[in-house]
């Protein structure tokens, strides 16, 4: 990496091979940031500053917490824009889009794999996402060969990526990038963890990428890679520029024997602003380079065809259902959690439930209103944890052009049909049994329907939470508060006629409330309520059609759906917090 007045080192930039036998050019894959600052609200976390990144360099970008070096990287890589100044690609101007953009890889610290299938499988998956429309399956599994060929993972490739060691889930991250060829590579902490031998490991791939003419910024904290790479460039506290060199350079500039004593002279010697104006001064009299000088160009979109959406959701369905079925605690809940609940309605109503015993018996209230809060309890719990514990590979994903709509429908379409099944084991278990009277297929059938619906408006909420949230405990959290109000306010608890004003309306935003005056109109509860004192509370509750509660059911599904579309594109834009 080279600042505007600071000499590289002399490298060859003759065109090198790539590990899909493509020549690069001498000029393809420079970074130009010119007086580039960010800052969030009132805090200035990057100042001023001017650098370059030569094609085919190997670059560091080191400092200590709080210094600003994954602001500075993710703005590199065209992930967060700049509050002033710009950065060009090869000499064109980049916007916040421009990975999704052009041929740019970036792993974050947080792996962007799903750890539950083979590195093989979740690979296919990767490349047939990201590779451009028209891809045959053969090219797809083609280029993923090629890649863990490359990156010494082919014995690996059955092994579930959970399984592997630290240094090869790493790999396995950087192979998903390098599936497409990019041509400039970006990494946040890629050593960060690993043992030192395991480092070097890495930090040896990210060198031969190099030299095969790909150019890589990385983050760091570790003296042995900044060793190992062409440039480091030290960030003092806030974002000050403290240096821009070689390694042997540093050392040099710093008066220190070894660069971990960097980071104790610039936390403890000076302040942030003396450190950047002491490494200006030291430039003055060096003449710039002509490389900033270039002329702007508009930042061109890239003429690759992306996967089409449909294709996208399709890709998707399959993967999450790979993912469902290979999650032994996922399947735990999908399966566990209707069975417990099945069983337990089972053990707790009576046979001949539906035939009041006592001026005071609510059975038939009661065992709808439980029947109801089932269907909502099945699908908020699937929803609770499908986004959260993936959000860095959905993050990662919706920047190279994943459709946030494909995704959500995705999850709804690999849930569906599960949801369908317990629902109608629920009902077919409670019917045997005796805890239903019995009912005519077109009843049984509308029931169903009922519940299913409710069942994908509580999955809609369940996904909506879950991606609101930033991790499993949190998620874990929300289901208590969630499902209180559905109970104490769905009506069959205390009657809408006997709620307080505030009470009532806070009842219709309740998908339980509409449920369960469904059902309860579908099974007839009306006869009771003029007939059983007890059941008289409810009044004309179960009286009329259900069409008007299944209209509100789907309208929650609906307008939950897009909500958790809207959260997913806020978190996910260029700069948005990962919080």
């Amino acid at each position: 990496m080279t600042e505007s007045t600071f000499e590289p080192p002399s490298i060859e930039r003759l065109g090198t091979l790539l590990p899909g036998n493509e020549l690069r050019e001498q000029a393809d894959g420079r970074v130009d940031a010119v007086n580039v600052s960010r800052h969030v609200g009132g805090r200035q976390i990057l100042q001023e500053l001017t650098l370059s990144v030569e094609p085919g360099e190997l670059v560091a970008i080191a400092g200590g917490s709080g210094a600003g070096k994954s602001t500075l990287l993710e703005i590199l890589a065209g992930l967060q824009p700049p509050s002033v100044g710009e950065v060009r690609h090869d000499g064109v101007v980049r916007g916040a889009r421009a990975i999704a953009e052009s041929r740019v890889g970036y792993v974050p610290q947080d792996d962007i794999i799903h750890l539950e299938l083979p590195l093989r499988r979740t690979l296919r998956y990767a490349a047939r996402l990201r590779l451009p429309a028209g891809t045959t399956a053969a090219e797809a599994d083609r280029v993923v060969e090629e890649t863990m060929h490359d990156l010494d993972l082919t014995d690996r490739a059955d092994v579930p990526v959970r399984a592997l060691s630290g240094g090869q889930r790493k790999r396995a991250s950087i192979a998903v990038e390098l599936l497409t060829r990019p041509r400039l590579f970006f990494l946040d902490e890629p050593t960060s963890g690993l043992d030192p031998s395991t480092a070097a490991d890495v930090m040896r791939l990210l060198r031969r990428l190099s030299r095969r003419g790909v150019t890589v910024v990385l983050t760091t904290h570790e003296p042995a890679g900044i060793d190992r790479c062409d440039r480091v460039v030290f960030l003092a506290r806030d974002g000050h520029l403290a240096f821009n060199g070689s390694p042997a350079e540093a050392r040099r500039y710093f008066g220190v024997e070894e660069l971990a004593e960097v980071y104790d002279r610039l936390a403890g010697e000076h302040t942030p602003q003396i450190w950047a104006q002491r490494f200006a001064d030291s430039r003055t009299n060096l003449q710039p380079k002509s490389g900033l000088a270039q002329p702007n160009l508009s930042a061109a979109r890239s003429e690759v065809k992306r996967t089409s959406a449909v294709r996208q959701w399709w890709l998707l369905t399959r993967r999450n259902i790979d993912v469902l079925v290979r999650n032994r605690l996922t399947l735990a809940v999908l399966i566990g959690s209707p069975v417990l609940v099945t069983a337990m309605m089972a053990t707790l109503f009576k046979r001949g439930a539906f035939d009041p015993r006592s001026a005071a018996d609510l059975g038939p209230a009661q065992v709808v209103f439980w029947i109801a809060f089932a269907g909502f309890f099945f699908g908020l719990t699937y929803g609770l944890l499908q986004i959260v514990g993936e959000m860095a590979v959905f993050r990662r994903e919706r920047l190279v052009g994943l459709s946030v709509g494909a995704y959500v429908a995705s999850k709804i379409a690999a849930l569906l049909p599960i949801l369908a099944g317990v629902s109608a084991v629920l009902l077919g278990v409670l019917l045997a049994l005796g805890r239903l009277p019995a009912l005519g297929w077109d009843v049984s059938a509308l029931l169903f329907v009922t519940i299913v619906i409710e069942a994908i408006s509580a999955l809609a909420l369940g996904l909506l939470a879950s991606a609101a949230v930033t991790n499993a405990a949190q998620a874990a959290l929300a289901l208590p508060m969630l499902c209180f109000p559905q109970v104490l306010f769905g009506g069959a608890i205390v009657p809408v006629d006997e709620m307080a004003g505030p009470g009532r309306l806070m009842s219709l935003g309740l998908a339980n409330r509409h449920a369960f005056e469904a059902l309860g109109r579908e099974l007839n509860l009306d006869q009771y309520s003029a007939t059983v004192p007890a059941m008289s509370a409810y009044g004309d509750t179960f009286h009329g059609g259900t069409g008007a509660s299944l209209i509100a059911l789907a309208s929650f599904a609906v307008a939950l759906t897009l909500a958790t579309m809207w959260v997913l594109d806020r978190r996910s834009r260029p700069g948005a917090s990962r919080r």
